[in-house]
């Protein structure tokens, strides 16, 4: 029983040691981002693009107030309930005393400045795809908007999610940094591929996840149920009963105005998806229709029992 006892206890410390080192967090190349400029003009596309005023202002703000991140807002989850933080310049309160390189490891690779990981509510899954130039972007564009001192609130979430070190076993399975389509070679899919693949960062609302919250790349932009309450989130694929039947202009007028084919007006989230994607240029909103359109056609899928 002893040795059976000095067997178990070794792999078990075994086990707990590779647990540790496969869980610790990872981070950018810092020589991707050294001697990078930015530029504010392309910086505010590229905050349109990722949309982060949809999460990160304050619930309900309207007009020039939806660029004060103070955050706030509530996502609920299988999970736990979290809460988007302060990302406004204020040195405190906010990420105002971050340097470059702290923005890249948040966006590419979900670890904050001092080392802890972020949950995957943070979209670090899609926006690992974005290249370097465009967070630098970034930025230098988040340094121009307006501050708020108000503190972050602690997200609401039990045991054993709480604990965040086990996020980095989360992000060993599903966290990668790949194309999850064959990449194209044209110009206008590739363009299109990365702002919904990356920046856009569709997936993390169209796309259904696992039990434990891992997206199911198979069942790529196929629809998943709503977190936040009923419904379920539309499938974007080619399906007959999705975008199939939708042209390419009619998905870049969409994406636009809000107005489907069919004269329907964009009601929810997608409003604030929509009112970010007005902002871009129209040949971002065609590559993205392209894209979309170059999809194969899947059924939606289903909620989990």
């Amino acid at each position: 029983m002893k040795k059976l006892f000095r067997i178990l206890f070794g792999l078990a410390l075994i086990g707990a040691i590779t647990a540790w080192f496969l869980s610790a967090p990872q981070y950018v190349d810092t020589a991707d981002f050294e001697n990078l400029g930015g530029d504010v003009a392309r910086g505010e596309m590229v905050f349109a693009m990722g949309g982060c005023n949809s999460c990160h202002a304050a619930p309900d703000a309207k007009g020039d107030d939806k660029n004060i991140l103070s955050g706030g807002q509530h996502f609920a989850s299988d999970f736990g309930t979290f809460i988007a933080p302060n990302i406004s310049p204020d040195p405190n309160a906010g990420i105002g005393d971050w340097e470059l390189i702290d923005l890249a490891n948040a966006m590419q690779r979900g670890v904050s400045p001092d080392g802890k990981h972020y949950y995957p509510a943070f979209p670090f899954t899609s926006y690992v795809r974005m290249e370097p130039q465009d967070i630098a972007d970034l930025y230098i564009f988040m340094k121009t908007l307006p501050v708020s001192t108000k503190p972050s609130e602690p997200h609401d979430v039990g045991f054993p999610f709480n604990i965040r070190r086990g996020l980095g076993l989360w992000k060993f399975l599903f966290f990668k940094s790949d194309a999850v389509m064959e990449p194209s070679d044209n110009a206008e899919i590739a363009r299109g591929q990365y702002l919904v693949e990356g920046a856009g960062h569709c997936a993390e609302c169209h796309t259904p996840r696992n039990l434990i919250g891992g997206l199911q790349l198979s069942k790529w932009l196929s629809g998943a149920p709503n977190p936040d309450g009923p419904g379920f989130i539309p499938n974007i694929t080619q399906h007959d009963d999705a975008l199939g039947t939708w042209s390419a202009g009619e998905i870049a007028e969409y994406l636009a105005t809000g107005f489907t084919p069919e004269f329907d007006v964009v009601g929810g989230s997608m409003g604030s998806v929509v009112e970010n994607m007005a902002k871009l240029p129209d040949t971002d909103r065609a590559a993205i229709a392209a894209y979309l359109k170059s999809l194969p056609a899947l059924e939606r899928s289903q909620p989990r029992q």
